[in-house]
């Protein structure tokens, strides 16, 4: 393997030309030998104004190994493989090509291969069901259970019965930021998706964290002890329609997509003056749906909506967005 001999103190300079050239071998690395910098360069590369040695045992950069490199597949197959996936606590969440199927057991291993420190990786075909659990299968690996770390706070959860979105990240951020020395209901609470960020970043006076999904009410139960936010938030078993309480709350979160027909019971929750942050899946034909839903409700309520902002969080579908309205409730 050739590569070009010259002093310590040009060889910074030469190295320089050499990439501009495109005569540098950048697999290979530079190596300090009886006084000299040996700079590795390509095999066509034959000038005289330098010195030329052949490296007998050449020092190599290890290579970043990709899903891509690491497979032994067809190049047809290559080119359908995920360009990504998602890493929830020890655990990968991946997505497949139909036509990958026949590999998942592959590419389940390969993954593992590729993040030593996780110990399973999971096939998501999407959800199902008012409670939109996960439809996922274990491809690599054993053990669902895993604990995510995010922006300081921990959250336990079973990844095979359990969603957690990642996608938004920056309206858990806002909300942490939110709550400081209030009573706040948290209806759909889920894991502790809002309620474990707001308790550990803004401690608000109490929040009443109500879940409706058994295996989420108990990892809900485990994140608040988890947190060591027990003398914050009070978890709540059941239907939100039934046990939202009136007439408390200075914020209520409606976290649920799907949720319009709860509505006048968050609206209920609040003391005059409070704010509801209302979560829904909308079509941009109808953006303004949500905005008019809440007016509606708080009419028929005898109060007044004023709404502080319509914010887009993230696309959920095709020509559907999930989208947060803020409003203050008089």
């Amino acid at each position: 393997m050739k590569a070009v001999r010259v002093s310590f103190e040009e060889s910074e300079s030469v190295r320089k030309k050499l990439l501009f050239d495109s005569a540098l071998d950048k697999t290979r690395k530079l190596v300090k030998k009886n006084g000299f910098i040996e700079i590795p360069v390509t095999e066509s590369f034959d000038e005289f104004e330098f010195t030329i040695v052949e490296q007998d045992s050449p020092e190599y950069y290890l290579q970043k190994q990709t899903l891509v490199s690491s497979l032994n597949i067809p190049v047809s197959e290559k080119k359908l493989l995920p360009r990504g996936w998602n890493i929830l606590g020890d655990i990968v969440i991946v997505t497949l090509n139909e036509r990958l199927e026949h590999r998942r057991k592959e590419i389940g291993e390969a993954l593992l291969c590729l993040y030593p420190g996780c110990k399973t990786v999971l096939l998501d075909r999407g959800i199902s069901g008012q409670m939109r659990q996960p439809m996922r299968e274990i491809i690599a690996g054993n053990g669902t259970e895993t604990i995510h770390k995010e922006r300081g706070c921990l959250y336990m959860l079973d990844a095979m019965r359990i969603m957690f979105s990642q996608g938004n990240l920056a309206e858990k951020e806002r909300m942490s930021k939110l709550g400081r020395n209030e009573t706040v209901v948290d209806m759909f609470a889920g894991i502790g998706y809002f309620s474990i960020p707001m308790a550990v970043h803004s401690k608000p006076k109490k929040i009443i964290s109500i879940e409706i999904n058994p295996v989420s009410f108990y990892y809900l139960k485990e994140n608040i002890k988890l947190n060591k936010v027990g003398d914050i938030v009070e978890s709540v078993s059941g239907d939100c329609s039934k046990l939202t309480p009136r007439n408390v709350a200075d914020r209520v979160i409606m976290g649920y997509l799907d949720g319009q027909e709860y509505l006048p019971h968050g609206i209920d929750a609040l003391l005059p003056g409070g704010i509801l942050h209302y979560h829904e899946a909308v079509p941009e034909a109808v953006e303004n749906r949500p905005v008019e839903r809440i007016m509606e409700a708080s009419g028929i309520q005898g109060r007044h909506a004023h709404i502080m902002s319509v914010r887009r969080i993230k696309k959920y579908a095709p020509g559907v967005w999930h989208v947060v309205v803020d409003a203050i409730i008089k």
